[in-house]
């Protein structure tokens, strides 16, 4: 008798079982269980395919290049994480037994669980203004005080001002709505906004901030290529300047970020500084560099203040979504962050 496919199967796996409901719900929907007969083969070393194959049922075989086999029998711990982790593989995979499989796209899996951990709300403090004083309450004053600003060239700052859209708004108005992709970077110029987030037990939305002149708002989805997760809203008339994805990662993000090759990184922390897994403790779990802290991307905002401003962080993820998004936050906090380019699959692929 088949499995049937059920949410609770899929939160046997790791990290499938760390995402939110609604995610969840889109995967199992995007999902199903197949089969493979005894003998046949599932992966072949060398395949660099971007998918997870996790173990329903059965027995598999996994031979490496010199002729060792390894047995990963389903409902076991090893069973947990996906088959022959790494690209490219480094097993040939078959059935030892006739096996249920499921198989997920590896880049819809790292967006989705980009977008549970990019914080409560979209929200990012850019820092922290250092005095308060005549025309504080002036958003282009604000704005340029900030500690993310002040690493950006003078003349991406010109453009950046010359690129800005202006957009007039009336109480009620929704800016940017929870679910929706990326596509600007938000300044309010002029009145206050709500960030709420809306849950499977609160349809209405939570209420989990109030944002005025000279805070900013919608980076994170911009950055991880996820998709919105909290909606903004005017609580009052107002405006505020909007900046397009395209023009905020080459003026904006780009200037920030700091990539490094893994060797790169390697040389890094011989001299001092120190990796930064945002991955979830579940996948830090399976394997992470030699001494990485982990701390997951939903938590890097809580975390600031434990952080060493003098060190450098290499900060890394799967595939340099989670670890863009976290460096981002980092740097703009005045910290020291680099990116492992490409992330742990750029590794593994060099």
């Amino acid at each position: 008798m088949a499995t049937q496919l059920t949410m609770q199967l899929l939160k046997r796996f790791i990290p499938l079982d760390s995402l939110k409901r609604q995610n969840l719900d889109a995967l199992l929907r995007k999902t199903e269980i197949m089969g493979l007969p005894e003998g046949k083969v599932l992966i072949k070393e060398g395949d660099s395919d971007q998918r997870m194959v996790y173990l329903v049922s059965g027995t598999l075989l996994l031979t490496d290049s010199e002729g060792n086999t390894e047995t990963v029998e389903s409902n076991t711990p090893e069973a947990k994480r996906p088959i022959a982790e790494g690209l490219p593989r480094r097993f040939t995979v078959a059935a030892g037994t006739a096996v249920e499989y499921i198989s997920i796209d590896a880049d819809l899996l790292d967006v989705m669980l980009t977008w549970d951990q990019t914080g409560t709300y979209e929200v990012n403090d850019l820092g922290t203004i250092e005095e308060e004083g005549p025309g504080a309450d002036d958003w282009m004053t604000v704005l340029l005080q900030t500690k993310a600003m002040q690493r950006i060239p003078a003349a991406n700052i010109q453009a950046i001002f010359m690129r800005m859209q202006q957009i007039s708004l009336s109480a009620g108005d929704i800016i940017i709505k929870q679910g929706d992709d990326g596509d600007f970077f938000y300044v309010i110029t002029e009145g206050t906004c709500s960030v709420t987030r809306e849950t499977p037990l609160n349809k209405e939305g939570i209420r989990l901030a109030e944002l005025s002149v000279g805070d900013t708002f919608g980076e994170e989805a911009l950055i991880s290529e996820a998709q919105r997760n909290a909606t903004v809203k005017m609580l009052t008339d107002g405006s505020v300047m909007r900046l397009s994805k395209e023009d905020f990662h080459s003026l904006l993000n780009e200037p920030i970020l700091d990539k490094v090759s893994y060797s790169q990184a390697a040389d890094m922390v011989n001299n001092g500084a120190r990796w930064l897994d945002v991955r979830l403790p579940s996948e830090y779990d399976g394997a992470h560099e030699i001494e990485a802290l982990n701390i997951p991307l939903y938590f890097i905002r809580l975390k600031l203040n434990t952080l060493n401003p003098e060190q450098p962080y290499i900060v890394y993820c799967d595939t340099g979504r989670r670890s863009s998004a976290a460096a981002f936050i980092l740097s703009e906090n005045g910290l020291i962050a680099k990116v492992l380019d490409g992330g742990t699959k750029a590794k593994d692929q060099s």
